[in-house]
């Protein structure tokens, strides 16, 4: 838990109020995604402005709480191992990011699932204390704080939002971030829904879409099954999903032999356990064309030291 209460934020560190509060939030659920929020924002305060009185005041107060946090879960290797901490915490994002993605997709627009795509995007953020983000990420994050925008300024206009990725251009954030700053919790559970609504690439619209791509395994495949809406005398095997094309195994894996002793660096396990993680991802949708994608990847990597 955070050690004392921070003093009142200096205006110079707006940008990282919403961080902090996530902290918060998070504190008795996630304390190690709540640790390393207050990480992102004393990072990124630290370069905002450490001079003044009133910013080293506040920057002093909140690694505090962060010597606190530190030895209280000092045998919590997701604090200890940043390769362990960093998949804990895009774990934790991408569950948040799944949820609003698939309550978008199903058409249940209401205020959690505003505030667990905004939420996500700022999570997203946080993993900026481990490196530079994946292309996948920076994706997500955009996506997702457009979306957070989207839906609530339809719902505020009296308008029904369209699920999946297809918008206007040039929403703004700061009705996104009123709507964040205003809600007292996150949703009671971050777990996917078992299913979503149907998504045709086709079927969007190009004159109005983002152009934001979001990579295989992050959300329901085109393939997974509508929900059946309750009372309308639909049988839910009305609709069946689309046969998959299932991509061959390469079967040069078979007799990879490593050449040598293969030293594998911390970030080549970082990377195979992000492989192996999406693979798991695209597998709770049935998507098992990205599932074996990935775990070929995976595969290669632990046996070559290449990808």
């Amino acid at each position: 838990m955070a050690a004392a209460a921070l003093p009142p934020l200096p205006p110079q560190f707006k940008s990282i109020q919403h961080h902090l509060r996530t902290a918060q939030e998070l504190d008795k659920r996630e304390p190690v995604v709540a640790y390393y929020c207050r990480l992102y924002a004393m990072q990124t305060g630290m370069k905002i402005d450490s001079k003044t009185p009133e910013c080293r005041k506040f920057l002093s107060k909140l690694m505090d709480q962060l010597e606190a946090m530190k030895k209280q879960f000092g045998d919590n290797e997701a604090i200890t191992q940043e390769i362990v901490g960093s998949a804990h915490v895009e774990n934790y994002a991408l569950n948040m990011f799944l949820y609003a993605d698939n309550e978008d997709r199903a058409g249940r627009f209401h205020k959690n699932m505003i505030k667990s795509f905004y939420t996500a995007s700022l999570l997203i953020d946080v993993l900026t204390v481990f490196g530079e983000l994946s292309e996948e990420n920076a994706q997500h994050r955009k996506y997702a704080r457009w979306k957070a925008a989207y839906i609530h300024n339809c719902l505020k206009n009296g308008e029904t939002p369209q699920p999946g990725p297809i918008g206007m251009e040039g929403e703004s954030f700061a009705d996104a971030e009123k709507e964040e700053a205003g809600s007292s919790s996150l949703p009671s559970g971050t777990t996917q829904p078992t299913s979503s609504s149907t998504y045709e690439a086709n079927n969007i619209p190009t004159s109005n879409y983002t152009g934001i791509h979001i990579p295989p395994g992050a959300h329901a495949p085109a393939n997974t099954p509508a929900e059946v809406p309750h009372n309308t005398g639909v049988t839910s095997n009305t609709i069946q999903p689309a046969p998959q094309n299932i991509p061959l195994v390469d079967p040069s894996l078979y007799s990879a032999q490593s050449a040598g002793e293969v030293r594998l660096t911390p970030e080549d396990f970082a990377r195979a356990q992000k492989y192996c993680k999406y693979a798991g991802s695209a597998l709770q949708y049935e998507d098992v064309s990205t599932a074996v994608q990935n775990l070929q990847k995976a595969l290669k990597l632990l046996i070559t030291g290449r990808e």
